[in-house]
This record gives C-alpha cells, structure tokens and sequence, in this order.
C-alpha cells in the first residue's frame, strides 16, 4: 500500500518519541508543525519537515500535509497525533481494511481506567452528530490515528481546527466515500 504517515504538532513534549516510533516501521513521514513555541529539528533524511509561521490548527496542519503526500505520490495518508497516543505498530491494522476512497478510522478503546471523562463525552456528542448527519453509526469519530485518500483534497471543507476530522468524514460521506472502523490499541 502506498503510504506515508502524516503528524501535525503544535507543542508537543513527545514529538521525537512519536517520530522515532513510525520511524521503526520504514514510513515515509511528513511532521507539520503548526506554528509550535520551539522549533522542531529534524535531521533524519527520511523525515520531511513542514512549518507553519503561526498556528492555524490542526485540520490546517493535516492539508498541509496531504497536499505534500500528494506531491510526493502517494495515493492515501496516516494521521497521528503527537503526544504519544497512538503506537506506529497499529497503523497495518488501519492498512488492512484500506479500500480506494475510504477513510480508515482506528477506534480507541474507552474502557479502560485512564481515559478523561471529558474525552467519554465529546465522543459521545460527536458520534451522535455525525450520525444524525449522515446516517452512518461510527464508533470513534475524534479519533486522529486515520489512513485518508489524497481525495480528501478535493473536499470543501471550512473547518481548520480540530472541527476538520469531524467537518472531513461528512462531507467524505456526503461525496459518496466509504468510512471503515479498526479497533486499535492507544496509550492514555
């Protein structure tokens, strides 16, 4: 599959674990910071590095990304967040239920004692909206550990924040794309 893994970062204290993780695994990795406090240095020639000026948030941060994993030749994306949640090892499980325009999301499981209510809830919330928006039952739609089609590109979207990865699989679905589920294990 053709791949690379995509990581936006506004002040992360975890940046060069996570970039040292998907670097145990051979991707291609394009880091996208966004406007961070200190700069990010990388001197990996396997990692591209993209800055933003100032911050513009994250869904701003994933485009930037995309449109250099399109420039480069890949037909699709990982996004992972940058404070260590999400585990490199997890993203062939997101690789395997990859199918052409199809958003892959990897599904956190909220069962476990470390998980902050708040994040119980704003799924919950998020889940119903994006339900009754589109009819379509998804289990975790906050999650940032996803494979995109460059197609998303061509989607309309307004939102630059962390509202894009929810504004994205709606206009996604609303295109006629496909959104899949994997369970997947995270760090809390």
């Amino acid at each position: 599959m053709n791949i690379c893994v995509v990581i936006p970062v506004y002040n992360s204290p975890y940046i060069s674990e996570v970039i040292e993780d998907v670097l145990k695994y051979g991707y291609t990795l394009i880091v996208v910071d966004d406007g961070s406090n200190k700069a990010i240095e990388v001197e990996n020639p396997n990692i591209i590095l993209l800055s933003h000026p100032k911050n513009l948030g994250k869904g701003e941060a994933i485009l930037s990304g995309a449109k250099k994993a399109k420039e480069l030749g890949f037909g699709s994306f990982v996004t992972m967040d940058a404070d260590r949640q999400h585990k490199a090892s997890q993203i062939s499980r997101l690789a395997k239920a990859y199918k052409p325009n199809t958003i892959v999301v990897g599904c956190r499981n909220f069962e476990t004692e470390n998980v902050p209510k708040s994040s119980i809830f704003g799924r919950k919330f998020s889940n119903f909206w994006v339900n009754l928006e589109t009819f379509k039952k998804l289990k975790d739609t906050q999650s940032g550990f996803r494979i995109y089609p460059i197609s998303i590109l061509s989607l309309r979207t307004k939102k630059r924040k962390f509202d894009f990865e929810i504004e994205v699989l709606v206009l996604h679905i609303f295109a006629g794309g496909d959104v899949e589920e994997v369970d997947i294990e995270c760090y809390y």
